[in-house]
């Protein structure tokens, strides 16, 4: 739980399931996300080796990010989370 176990982190990884996604994209899909927690989030999740950032040599510096192995290892995890989520709701 100390790796995931945040606001912010399950929904990152969730949308980075379908794959790898430009730094600007990847923080609209999460509506309500400063900047700094933002940043502040996706630097633990790169630390703690569940995703990694490619950073591409254009002006300006276009950043992306993606799952590791071990981040896609949570697949499973992410989607049960999803879909309780979705029944939940519906109660």
């Amino acid at each position: 739980m100390h790796l995931i176990g945040t606001k912010w982190k399950p929904l990152i990884l969730f949308h980075l399931l379908e794959g790898a996604l430009r730094s600007g994209i990847l923080q609209k899909k999460i509506p309500g996300i400063s900047n700094k927690m933002f940043t502040q989030t996706v630097r633990e999740l790169e630390k703690d080796g569940l995703i990694s950032r490619k950073i591409f040599p254009v002006v300006p510096p276009r950043v992306e990010y993606k799952l590791s192995t071990r981040g896609k290892s949570l697949e499973k995890i992410l989607r049960s989370l999803d879909s309780w989520g979705a029944n939940d709701c519906q109660n």
